[in-house]
This record gives structure tokens, sequence and C-alpha cells, in this order.
């Protein structure tokens, strides 16, 4: 099973879901910006990806900057809680 986290908007990954359906796959999109994470399932995809809050914080198109969360001195506890 596929299960891919969409943001709509995204158009980058609107072509990403294009081209997993055009290669005959039916994934499995849950739209996190309405349904939410939870502190389980970003640590587990963090470490399926072998990432950490600060490797996986998007910086560019974010509100990250304006919350103060690009600050070196942010623990991955701060980053967790502002990504949920």
């Amino acid at each position: 099973m596929i299960v891919v986290y969409h943001n709509p908007d995204c158009g980058t990954f609107r072509n990403t879901l294009q081209i997993i359906r055009a290669a005959g796959y039916d994934p499995v999109v849950i739209e996190y910006l309405k349904e939410g994470w939870t502190r389980v399932q970003l640590l587990g995809l963090f470490a399926a990806a072998d990432l950490t809050p600060r490797s996986a914080l998007r910086t560019t198109k974010s509100p990250a900057e304006e919350l103060g969360l690009l600050d070196p001195a942010v623990d991955d506890e701060t980053l967790l809680a502002a990504m949920i």
C-alpha cells in the first residue's frame, strides 16, 4: 500500500501524484492540512526517512522563519510541537 501526505495547493505534489497514478498505483491520499499530524506519525515518518525534525523542516514558502523556528537553538521538541 502506498500512502502519500498531500497538499492539494502544491503543484509539485499534484504532478507527483499524477505520476504515481499513471504508473498504475492507487495511493491512499491524506490531506495533511485537513487531517493534521500526530507526534507518533511525524516521528515514524522521520525515522523511516532517516530525518530529524530540523532536517525535515520546510524553510521556504512556510511560516518557519516568522515563527522563529530557523534559529539553531530551537530544539527538536519545539519543532515537533510547531509541526503538529
